[in-house]
This record gives C-alpha cells, sequence and structure tokens, in this order.
C-alpha cells in the first residue's frame, strides 16, 4: 500500500514550492514540469470532488459540519489505496496531499484528518511569520494590517461562507501560532519539520531529510536538477507564460519573491513589533530571532 503523507503547511510556507521540486524529482523529462501539470501530488485535502466520488454524496447538500464528520473516514478510505486516480496518471511511492486545515478534531472528537488511518505521517512547512504576513497579504488581496490581524484569528478559516459554495471544504486554520502548534504537538502521526528558510538556504539536504522522513532516498543528480528546474526564476517564468491555476483568481504573481527576511524592507516598525508580540513564544520555539524586546507571558 502506498503510504498517505500530508504536506501541511499555513498558507504561503513554502508548500507549493516543495511539490513542484517533488514533481520535477519523479519527472522523465529532461525539461522542467509544467507548474500546472503537478502529478507528484494529490489535489489539496480539502477538495470537494474526490470526497464526492468516494461518498456518492453530493457535499454542496451538507452543512460544513455535517462534512467535517465525514471527512476522517473519506480520508482513511483513500489511505487504504481507494484514491480513485485516474488511470494514466503515474504511480508514485508516496501519496503526498496538500493540506491548509489544523490539526483539529470534529464535534464527535474524530481528527479531522483522520488521525493514523487518515496518513502515515506529515512534513510541516514553516515559515518566519513576518514573511508570511506580507506574502499572505498579497495572497488575500488585502492590507498587511488584516493579513496580520488574520494570522493573529483563532477562529480564521478558508472557505467557511454558508451562502454559496466553493471548490474546497471549509479550513480551520487558527492563528498562525496555533496552527504550527496544533501539528507540533498532536500524537496521532509522527512529524518532520521543515523552515522555508532552511529549504531556501540548503535545499538539497533540507529536500532529503524531509524526503527520507517519507521513506525516499532520491539520487543525488536527479535531486540537482529537480532543484534547478524549481528556482523561483522558472516559476516566476512560467507564471508569467501561462498562469498557474493554483493562484487565487485576480492575483498576479503567486511566485512574488522567494526570499527569507523580505519582511525587512515590507514591514512597518508596529507590524513587526505586533507579529512579534502575537506570535513570540511559537517564533522562539521555532528559531526565529525577534527584532523588538517584549514582555509576555508564556503559553
Amino acid at each position: 500500500m502506498i503510504p498517505t503523507v500530508w504536506l501541511a503547511s499555513y498558507p504561503k510556507s513554502g508548500n507549493t514550492w516543495f511539490r513542484i521540486l517533488v514533481a520535477n524529482l519523479w519527472s522523465k523529462l529532461d525539461t522542467p514540469i509544467n507548474i500546472n501539470l503537478i502529478h507528484s501530488t494529490d489535489s489539496i485535502a480539502s477538495g470537494r470532488n474526490q470526497f464526492d466520488r468516494q461518498t456518492l454524496i453530493d457535499s454542496a447538500l451538507l452543512t460544513n459540519d455535517e462534512i467535517d464528520r465525514l471527512r476522517p473516514a473519506s480520508y482513511a478510505y483513500a489511505a487504504a489505496g481507494n484514491t480513485l486516480a485516474d488511470p494514466d496518471d503515474p504511480c508514485f511511492p508516496v501519496r503526498f496531499v496538500k493540506v491548509h486545515d489544523a490539526y483539529i478534531r470534529n464535534d464527535f472528537g474524530e481528527a479531522l484528518l483522520g488521525g493514523a488511518a487518515g496518513g502515515a505521517g506529515a512534513i510541516l512547512f514553516v515559515r518566519d511569520p513576518r514573511d508570511v504576513a506580507a506574502s499572505f497579504a498579497h495572497h488575500m488581496r488585502c492590507p498587511i494590517d488584516m493579513a496580520i490581524d488574520r494570522m493573529a484569528d483563532a477562529n480564521f478559516c478558508f472557505a467557511a461562507a454558508t451562502d454559496r459554495v466553493d471548490r474546497q471544504f471549509r479550513q480551520r486554520l487558527l492563528s498562525w501560532s496555533g496552527f504550527t502548534r496544533s501539528w507540533l504537538d498532536q500524537r496521532d502521526i509522527p512529524v518532520h519539520l521543515v523552515r522555508y528558510e532552511d529549504l531556501l538556504s540548503d535545499t538539497a539536504a533540507t529536500a532529503r531529510a524531509a524526503l527520507a522522513f517519507a521513506g525516499i532516498e532520491p539520487d543525488p543528480v536527479q535531486l540537482d536538477r529537480a532543484i534547478a528546474f524549481a528556482s523561483i526564476g522558472e516559476l516566476q517564468r512560467q507564471e508569467a507564460q501561462h498562469g498557474f491555476r493554483e493562484a487565487p483568481r485576480d492575483v498576479r504573481g503567486f511566485f512574488r519573491r522567494g526570499v527569507a527576511g523580505g519582511w525587512r524592507d515590507e514591514l512597518h516598525p508596529h507590524q513587526i513589533a505586533r507579529i512579534e508580540r502575537d506570535h513570540g513564544p511559537m517564533m522562539d520555539r521555532l528559531g526565529y530571532d525577534r527584532s523588538t524586546v517584549i514582555t509576555e507571558q508564556r503559553l
């Protein structure tokens, strides 16, 4: 049976970059893969199509809470090999699945993602929240201050509207700190932590360790080729030429800067102080140095 490994991240933390890198690693082409044809991973866990096909239920007829009660069984069913994949799709040694849901439980007390039955483990991508703020604001088409508010909101969700049917299910992100804590502190499945900054500074070693966690030992030459094919310049070139279908509507430049520390020239001092006040304990836990001295009560 092919193991399922979640690729979990708060948005704008390197998840998509890693997926494209893996797609190039497993590609037989001698040119970079089309960023709109990422065959290395399943679609996002919150997508409706697979759920509807597996359950034979039109999820548009269900409430958000009703869907959450069924999601654990759906993920367990898929992890057991019942993915309803296109027979023409290539078969890979690991089933990677992108997820933006925090690791939470539904109102039945079940792990939303099915616990050990839903996935063998998770690779958790994190990024300095100061860099996330500017990138998230661009992604959400909102002011940076609003993005900072959302990152501090313990009730923040994607696709939670009840007056329309989104392409994806409701995703409870919690706050940036809450999202990260939910994955690190759960004990259902093992987690491998990847910092975006480490993936950027030593891509080969960081990617190799993440892949080893998933049971994959990449060929060094193929890994170097995949890294080159997934460079930010190549991703920007393809997006400029063909667009990127995973980008939100009306967002130009999904692959924006691809740097670490860009917050220093994008955020005002009061914004930096707010983020460090909101998320200081988790920043400390992840090894992100603070630029301001803030007195706080540890959680």
